[in-house]
């Protein structure tokens, strides 16, 4: 990857009043002032644009990856160190995942298999009510990665249960016997600042009234670290999670979506202010809209738990530069 932040090193004008012509020099005082006036203001433009970042991207730093984009004690951090360390902690997972909805979205139109978006609002709302509050995966996604991971799941569920028939009898039964999954309640996306004490949390909470951003806060004052580092996200809460702190419940529920709390104790005596950003009423599914789901549940506890979307990769002729593609 080229860097587009190289600086272009422009020279200023020589055309300095030390070396103009004979004739120059004999100019008369007002009109020497002005030149000497326009010269430093273009010496000053030019500094300017030396030191703004240019979109020159050919220069041998920005070929090497040798710019410096941080420095710790006076050692310098280059940008190849950075994106060498992202490419090594996530490039392979990520990468991994992008060629695995690529290879789902093969397999839909081989075997003609549609999925509609009732059906993604659906597997969404149940994930979100069965959420656990320590678990990070769903609300460290953006909507539409949520959406397109949900939509990738699907395909590959249709494609394995594809000829598995399920009887419409044996379905209801099961809808009959687990009729409380489908009853899901009002969920609220919540985010929390949690503080040691009373003075902290008023501290935040004037921050919090002067305009401050919620996020921001979150992350600089929080004592929860899981949370801290997602701007104080923790996800979908219900009121069903029994490992939540009634507390926070409590507060939320009282709140409009965009709406902050005023400060509250926890139940270990820490201080919290928790905002709700999105709020989604209770709803109950009939058999009628869950039918599929069911069946499909149904049909993939007849297979193997070890199929997953890196198995279509031969088929489809997926590769990638970690190696061969994957069995």
């Amino acid at each position: 990857m080229k860097s587009n932040r190289n600086r272009n090193l422009h020279q200023p004008p020589q055309n300095t009043p030390n070396n103009l012509p004979y004739t120059q020099r004999r100019l008369k005082t007002k009109p020497t002032l002005l030149l000497l006036l326009i010269l430093l203001i273009g010496n000053l433009f030019w500094l300017v644009l030396w030191l703004l970042p240019s979109d020159d991207t050919t220069s041998p730093a920005s070929q090497d990856g040798s710019e410096e984009i941080a420095a710790v004690d006076g050692e310098p951090i280059t940008s190849q160190q950075w994106l060498s360390a992202m490419e090594n902690r996530y490039g392979k997972e990520t990468l991994q995942g992008l060629v695995n909805e690529a290879v789902m979205e093969k397999a839909a139109k081989k075997y003609k298999i549609d999925v509609k978006d009732e059906e993604i609002d659906l597997e969404i709302a149940l994930l979100r009510s069965a959420q656990d509050s320590n678990d990070t995966t769903l609300h460290s996604l953006s909507p539409e990665q949520l959406r397109q991971k949900v939509r990738a799941q699907l395909i590959l569920d249709k494609v394995l249960t594809n000829d598995v028939v399920v009887e419409e009898e044996e379905a209801k039964k099961y809808y009959d016997e687990n009729k409380s999954l489908y009853n899901i309640p009002t969920t609220y996306r919540t985010s929390m600042i949690i503080v040691n004490s009373k003075e902290d949390v008023e501290r935040v909470e004037k921050e919090l009234k002067s305009g401050s951003d919620f996020t921001v806060l979150a992350r600089e004052h929080s004592v929860d670290a899981a949370s801290a580092s997602l701007g104080g996200d923790i996800g979908f809460i219900t009121s069903s999670q029994t490992t939540l702190d009634p507390a926070v419940l409590q507060e939320v529920e009282q709140l409009k979506e965009k709406e902050t709390s005023k400060p509250f104790v926890l139940s270990d005596g820490r201080y919290a202010i928790a905002m709700v950003t999105e709020k989604m009423e209770g709803q109950s599914f009939s058999f009628d809209q869950v039918t599929g789901h069911v069946k499909r549940q149904l049909a993939l506890e007849q297979l193997p738990p070890s199929i997953t979307p890196e198995t279509f990769w031969k088929e489809f002729n997926a590769t990638w530069i970690y190696g061969e593609s994957k069995k």
